[in-house]
């Protein structure tokens, strides 16, 4: 309920909205507020009621107007009421409203808007993106030792600054990675918000771009692909340089480094068992409004139906895809079998593999300080510092960001 009581005498306004008509019912509207990253779907009829409002009409008088117009009964103070739980209405007779924009996160970079970044989307800069593209498949072919190895990955000799050196650029190149999602959304007139997050067991930096909620889906590729045209245009620029620029080889060696570090973060896109950026993509190929919380769902329910003969009854259980519409009940359902699969392998990898290396490396770090402080090399000791600090920081930056993100797990129920 709004703060202030709705009667049929009262005149409401509204934050900015967006109102557009929903990508695959002709007979619903998506509203939503951006900056709250809030977005419903509603009858075409509700768009009709918030623009007769916003006009200025009384509740009664617009409720009427609408009956009049449409042969409808249509509760307008009820929808009032629900828009003013979402955060959409300003004030009601001139008595403003709390605003949770005020609580919201901030934006990065709310300088950045729109006029800033819409070139870089722009028809010649594809055509550049092209070329550059092109150029760098011609130049691998000429020159297949440019060819990103393992091998480039080792370009000195101390593990430790090696390793170093490496994060740190493949920290600026998946910055770019984010800051072009972000470009992109606001080059739609979208707000977006980058932070850390986690998939699994990696840890991850995001980008929120839900306020493209507000714009058709044929434009929202444009924010889901960003990313990975970055990264191809980084790869192909540091092949051009490594095979066309006279430089030393210090420098030939690290710009391959680079290059791949960017490469190797490309196949995580592909694991769309997460919300990878590919990801995104097949949820809106398949027209699917929610297709990672409803296989997760849809897993939890067939885990519950095979665990239910071991437990106690607590009544039927319930599909959870069951409401939803023919389309997206299908598409769920084959998800689960790659989400579940996709999650199982992932884990179980790095269980088997990653978590051991992992805890190897550090191990043998320590050994090579304990060992460089017992009269061993100075050098030892720096390049195994160096390596607990990236490492440690890295997975210390994980356990506290998967606490931020999963707060509810920790949380005693009460009683």
């Amino acid at each position: 309920m709004t703060s202030a009581p709705v009667t049929a005498a009262s005149r409401i306004t509204f934050h900015a909205l967006v109102m557009r008509p929903d990508d695959d019912d002709p007979e619903m509207i998506v509203v939503g507020r951006p900056e709250l990253r809030e977005f419903v779907e509603l009858p075409a009829l509700y768009g009709e009621a918030i623009r007769l409002l916003g006009e200025g009409l009384p509740v009664t008088a617009a409720q009427e107007r609408i009956t009049a117009d449409h042969m409808v009964e249509l509760d307008v103070a009820e929808l009032v009421d629900a828009l003013a739980e979402l955060g959409f209405v300003a004030s009601v007779n001139g008595q403003e409203l709390h605003d949770p924009a005020g609580d919201a996160p901030r934006n990065l970079f709310p300088w950045l808007v729109q006029r800033h970044v819409a070139w870089i989307f722009s028809r010649p800069v594809k055509l550049l993106w092209l070329a550059v593209v092109a150029g760098a498949l011609v130049t691998l072919a000429t020159q297949p030792d440019l060819v990103p190895r393992y091998q480039h990955f080792f370009w000195g000799h101390y593990i430790g600054l090696t390793v170093l050196v490496n994060t740190a650029l493949f920290s600026v190149s998946m910055s770019m990675h984010e800051l072009m999602h972000l470009a992109a959304a606001r080059s739609l007139g979208a707000p977006a918000r980058i932070s850390f997050g986690t998939r699994l067991h990696n840890l991850v930096v995001q980008t929120d771009v839900t306020a493209i909620w507000g714009v058709p889906r044929r434009r929202r590729y444009r924010v889901y692909l960003a990313g990975m045209a970055w990264d191809f245009l980084l790869i192909a620029t540091l092949i051009l340089l490594a095979g066309h620029v006279g430089m030393p080889a210090t420098a030939k060696a690290l710009l391959q480094a680079l290059a791949l570090t960017a490469l190797l973060s490309m196949p995580f896109q592909i694991q769309v068992y997460m919300r990878t950026d590919l990801y995104y993509v097949l949820r809106d190929l398949l027209r699917c409004r929610n297709l990672f919380d409803d296989g997760l769902r849809y897993a939890r329910y067939l885990l519950a139906r095979v665990a239910s003969p071991l437990r106690r009854p607590r009544g039927p259980v319930e599909d959870p895809t069951s409401d939803l519409p023919a389309h997206e009940r299908r598409a769920t359902r084959v998800y689960t079998f790659f989400l579940v699969l996709g999650s199982s392998v992932t884990l179980g990898s790095f269980a088997l593999y990653g978590a051991p290396i992992a805890i190897g490396a550090l191990l043998r770090a320590i050994e090579g300080i304990t060992s460089g402080l017992g009269g061993g090399s100075a050098l030892t000791i720096v390049d195994s510092a160096l390596f607990l600090l990236i490492e440690g920081g890295i997975q210390a930056l994980f356990v506290v960001t998967f606490i931020r993100g999963h707060r509810h797990w920790f949380r005693r129920s009460p009683g």
